[in-house]
Order: C-alpha cells, then structure tokens, then sequence
C-alpha cells in the first residue's frame, strides 16, 4: 500500500465524500476515485458504502482507518526525527483551550521560539474533549486541557491548577441564566455539576462560542458565569464584574499537557514542560 492512496482513504473518510475529499486535495474526483479502487482490489475488500451522495466506512474500512491513522503518524513521525537531528526544525502543532490561549500561551510561545528558533508553532484552539480526539488522531502534537483524564493511549502531565470562580454583573439586576462555553469544555462540566449540586435545576444554561463573549455578556447582567479567576482578571470586562470564591471541588482544575503514547519525543514538549517547573516552580508537574 502507498501512503498517498493511505492517506487519499484517510481524506474521502474524513470528508464523507469524493467531492469533498477532492477539494481538500486539489485534485480531480477521478484520480480519488481510482486511488480507493485499486487500494479496494489490492486488499480484496469493499472500504466505503454508498450513503445517498455520501460515503460511509464498511468494517474493513473501518479497520483500514485505524491502521491508515498510525502509519501516515509514522510518517510525519519520521520525517519530524530527521529533521530535528541536531537541531529542532520543522513544526509543532499545539492545541489550547480558548482561555489558556488567550492568557498563557503568548509567553508560552516567546519561551519557545527563543529556544527552538527554527521551530514553528501551529496553534488549534478548541474545547477540551475536541483538542483529546486531535490528540488520540494524530492531528496535534500536544494540547493544554482541562482535566482530570486518564485513557490509555494519552500521557497527561499537570502543569497548572486554575482557579474556577463565580462572575456576576457589578450593581445590576442579573438573570438567572448560566452562560458558559460550548459542550465539551472542562470547565463547563465542572459548572454544571456546581449548578446542580446547589439544587438550581431550573436556571436556564446558555452557550457562547468565546470566553470574551461570555464575560460581556455577564457584565450587562444577561447572566452569571464561572470562568478561570484569570480570564476575569485580564478580561475588559474586569471592571464591570464581581467574584465570588467557590469550594475546592467546584474550583480547582487541573491544566494538563497531554501527548500521544506512541508519539515520538519531540524537543519542543520538553520546552513547554520545563517552562513551567523552571519558571513557574508553585506549579507542580505529575504525571
């Protein structure tokens, strides 16, 4: 099997279609098309069925998927080792939730380029859960998310504790409406847990797409919110909201730094982890 045609699969799987997988490609939905059937004749079996216009995965395809996703990993994997011989080169792709981006990752960042110049960063912002399965599919070096997580093909290192606390409008009349980040959010399922533990089963939960757009939102009293005491602090809104501190169990989120088991060590990780033990030592790293 050729890793083009592995990775022609991978695209129509993805995309659900030829069409779809062709623009992503830039190439004509025949040269897709008979990519997929020889790849079908030299396995001797049927990798999509037809769904409407759609494609949809067969169990083989299903089974070829798996394996077509650790082998083109391989791939990158390789090409990442011989390029950083020596010297660290080439790419890494970070993801962050929106509220670390926003107030850690630009010293994060200037850390790194200073020790790894000819390292480039690319950086995929996302919930939590989103930022895993990027991890779990080789789509992302590293990401910082919220925790607790244990699965058994991820390393989860602590870097961070951030403190969750209670926004509310300051000397105006607030709804009783939650407003929170979409689902998938670490910190929007600790939340939830806060609003059904105090036996406010009838407030109403909103969903916004950014951390700022939430904060505004709160500070003309559409409703309250629970967000990292940082966010709050650096936010325009700052001036506007009150905080109030919440228990331990509500309030206290672990930040982690998780990799991919079977990925390669890379240079660039250990500069990020080291960043928070030489910089930042009240943070404590654990496995």
């Amino acid at each position: 099997m050729e890793l083009v045609s592995l990775n022609t699969f991978k695209t129509v799987a993805e995309q659900g279609g030829v069409l779809a997988a062709s623009r992503l490609l830039h190439t004509v939905q025949s040269n897709i098309t008979a990519r997929i059937k020889r790849l079908e004749e030299e396995l001797g079996s049927e990798l999509f069925y037809r769904k409407g216009r759609g494609l949809e995965l067969t169990p083989a395809g299903h089974t070829l998927l798996e394996y077509a996703n650790k082998l083109l990993h391989l791939e990158q994997q390789a090409c990442m080792a011989v390029k950083q011989v020596g010297e660290s080169v080439g790419e890494i792709r970070i993801g962050s939730m929106e509220s670390f981006a926003a107030t850690r990752m630009p010293g994060l960042l200037q850390s790194l380029r200073k020790a790894h110049p000819k390292l480039i960063p690319r950086i995929k912002t996302e919930t939590s859960s989103e930022l895993v399965q990027d991890i779990l599919n080789y789509r992302l070096d590293c990401a910082f998310v919220g925790g607790p997580i244990e699965h058994q093909h991820l390393i989860c290192k602590q870097v961070l504790v951030e403190e969750l606390v209670l926004v509310s409008a300051k000397n105006i009349d607030v709804s009783d409406s939650l407003i929170l980040f979409r689902e998938g959010c670490a910190y929007r399922e600790r939340a939830v847990s806060w609003l059904k533990d105090n036996g406010r089963i009838d407030t109403e939960v909103m969903s916004m797409g950014t951390q700022e757009g939430i904060l505004g939102c709160v500070a003309v009293g559409l409703g309250f919110t629970l967000v990292p005491r940082k966010v709050v602090e650096e936010s325009r809104y700052a001036n506007d909201l009150n905080m109030e501190i919440l228990a331990p169990e509500y309030s206290q989120v672990p930040t982690l730094l998780v990799t991919h088991k079977d990925a390669a060590q890379m240079a660039g990780i250990q500069t990020l982890l080291g960043l928070f033990k030489d910089d930042l030592p009240e943070w404590e790293s654990a496995a």
